[in-house]
Formats: structure tokens, C-alpha cells, sequence
């Protein structure tokens, strides 16, 4: 499969007259308006960068096509050795309705995560609600994961499989991108065959879950303004995201509400990054309680001092501190 650079423009554009003209029903500012004849709207909050990178981080990065009819591509990133390599699959954040694998935050975050953790990841740019709500981005895990392992069998790719192990393959995300590591976790789990491709481990960063009954954290954090996730937003996405008429009680969105189905995991570690000053805090921990009940392997570290997606969006000391310790969080988590 030829590496390509892909236009990542895909969202609607409109002008200033024609945005007026049309009834919001849906808005998280800054980011999506959902008008109500069903058009989109992507504000460009974050910038989109090729695949280039800089020489000195000594990464190879490419941009490959997964599915041409559904405009599923991913971004590869390399680093410079000459032995095989564990493979992270990464699904983005952003609620399910806005983010990019070509976002220049998560170009720069996963760069330097390949680079330091010494893995080679695969950014997925899966289908976006609400034009396709769930369970359409966890299909999209699943067909590239069904992709890696044709690229195995028919070596499509010479420089992806000489350069990745299959036989150690870790799902990965961060908020959204962490409920659709998840989810498409469990989905493998009723697949009959994906050998060589072989499951190692869940890294799951500040994962998007949620419920009807409201936690402590979702009640009474303060956050900054223009916080990365407010409760109001949360709601929205999940709004945006859920099936018809499904409400936040949907296991998708809360797994361990009553009556969801168990925590049907494959029996591999699961590491969870939880923020201190996340309105996701105790779901988050909640999540791993009910993941250590149900006799998962399951760790977890709390950031202190930092809130929703530091790792992407602050360029604050602190936030810098706790971006390496995550780092090597995640490097010790692989490399055992």
C-alpha cells in the first residue's frame, strides 16, 4: 500500500451569510455547530500538519489509506532502528464529533510518544458523529485492525510490516479515542481469527465515559475557562454521538450501569491515565474499580495538578511534567 499525504479538510465550510441563515440545534463553541437541515459544522480550533516531521526526533512518519470507500486513513509513525517494533493502534480524542489524526497536537504528542517509547503507532482517522454516530468509529477500529492483519499476510506494506511486530499489538487512546480502544477491545474478543495479530494491552488516557447520575467530579470541579471538557460539552457529544433515543446509561457511554453487559475484555493489562482536575475523575475511577471486580488486570496512575487532555493542549510546566511521566508510563506498561 503506497504512503500518500491526505487533505484533511473534510468537514463542512460555510460562509459567515450562510451559517447565519440556518438554526443551530446543536453548538460546543469552537468547535461544531449542528444545524438543524443536518449540516455540520467543524470549526479549525486546532491546525492540520502533514505527515512530515523533524529530522532530529529520528521518526519516519506516513499517511496510509484503510478503507477508500469510507475515508478511513491512518498516520504511521516509525522510529529509526532496525529491529521489529510493538504497534500501538491510536484513536484520536475529540467526543466523537471533531479531531483529526492530521491535528497538529496529536502529530507532535504521538511523534514524541513513538520516539521515547521506542513503538511505532498507528493514528486512526475513523468516521466522525454525528453524521456517523456510534457504533460507526468502533467499526472502524475493528477494519483496521482486519487491514493490519491483510497487510501481514499479502506484505502490501514491506516498510510497515518489517518494521512492526504484529505479535504485540496495544489499543490506545485518549478521551473519546480511549471509550473506542475500549469498545473495539471487546469487539476482537468475538472475532474468530486475527492471528498473527496478537493482543497485548489496553492504554487508555483520561477515557470518555459517562451516566445519567452525576459523579462528585462532574458536579464539583471547577474548571478553567475554555476547559478542553465541560460537563455542558460532555453532554453534547454524547447527544451527538449515541444512537437514537439512547440515553447516557447506554453502555457504550457508562459500562458499568446497571443492567449493562459485563466487561467482556480479552484478559490483557489495562492501563488507565486519570486526570486531577478532570470533570472524569471518579467515572474514570469508578471504570477501574468495576474492572478490578470483575478480575481484569487493571492499573491506574492520577495525574496531579492537570485537567482534561493536558497532554495535548498545555504547554504548562506542569502539564510538560506530567506529559513525560505519562510517557514513561506508557514505555514501562509496553515493555513488560
Amino acid at each position: 500500500m503506497a504512503a500518500m499525504t491526505l487533505d484533511p479538510s473534510l468537514s463542512l465550510q460555510m460562509t459567515a451569510k450562510e451559517s447565519q441563515q440556518r438554526v443551530v440545534i446543536e453548538e460546543i463553541d469552537g468547535l461544531i455547530r449542528v444545524y438543524k437541515d443536518g449540516q455540520v459544522e467543524r470549526l479549525d480550533i486546532v491546525p492540520h500538519v502533514t505527515c512530515s516531521l523533524a529530522p532530529e526526533l529520528r521518526v519516519t512518519s506516513s499517511d496510509l489509506i484503510i478503507d477508500k470507500y469510507t475515508n478511513i486513513w491512518a498516520r504511521l509513525y516509525v522510529p529509526n532502528c532496525h529491529e521489529k517494533l510493538p504497534l500501538m493502534v491510536y484513536f484520536h480524542g475529540g467526543g466523537f464529533c471533531v479531531g483529526s489524526a492530521s491535528w497538529s497536537c496529536y502529530h507532535e504528542f504521538l511523534a514524541k510518544l513513538s520516539a521515547k517509547a521506542n513503538c511505532a503507532i498507528l493514528s486512526v482517522n475513523y468516521r466522525l458523529a454525528p453524521e456517523n454516530p456510534l457504533p460507526a468509529a468502533y467499526e472502524d477500529g475493528v477494519k483496521t485492525l482486519v487491514w493490519l492483519r491483510q497487510q501481514f499476510l499479502t506484505c502490501d506494506n514491506e516498510f510497515l510490516t518489517s518494521k512492526c511486530n504484529f505479535s504485540s499489538i496495544f489499543l490506545a487512546g485518549d478521551s473519546a479515542g480511549a471509550n473506542i480502544a475500549y469498545n473495539v477491545a471487546i469487539r476482537l474478543s468475538g472475532l474468530a481469527n486475527l492471528r498473527p495479530l496478537d493482543l497485548k494491552g489496553l492504554i487508555l488516557i483520561q477515557p470518555f465515559f459517562g451516566g445519567e447520575s452525576r459523579t462528585q467530579s462532574e458536579k464539583h470541579m471547577v474548571q478553567p475557562p475554555r476547559s478542553a471538557l465541560t460537563l455542558a460539552a460532555s453532554d453534547t457529544y454524547w447527544r451527538l454521538s449515541l444512537p437514537d433515543r439512547a440515553n447516557r446509561d447506554h453502555p457504550w457511554c457508562n459500562p458499568v450501569a446497571k443492567g449493562a453487559a459485563k466487561l467482556d475484555l480479552p484478559h490483557v493489562p489495562t492501563m488507565v491515565s486519570i486526570s486531577d482536575m478532570d470533570i472524569l475523575k471518579d467515572r474514570n475511577l469508578e471504570f477501574c474499580a468495576a474492572m478490578a471486580s470483575a478480575g481484569k488486570k487493571v492499573e491506574h496512575v492520577v495525574y496531579k495538578g492537570v485537567g482534561h487532555a493536558f497532554q495535548i493542549l498545555n504547554k504548562s510546566s506542569i502539564s510538560q511534567t506530567r506529559l513525560n511521566e505519562l510517557i514513561c508510563h506508557i514505555k514501562s506498561f509496553i515493555s513488560r
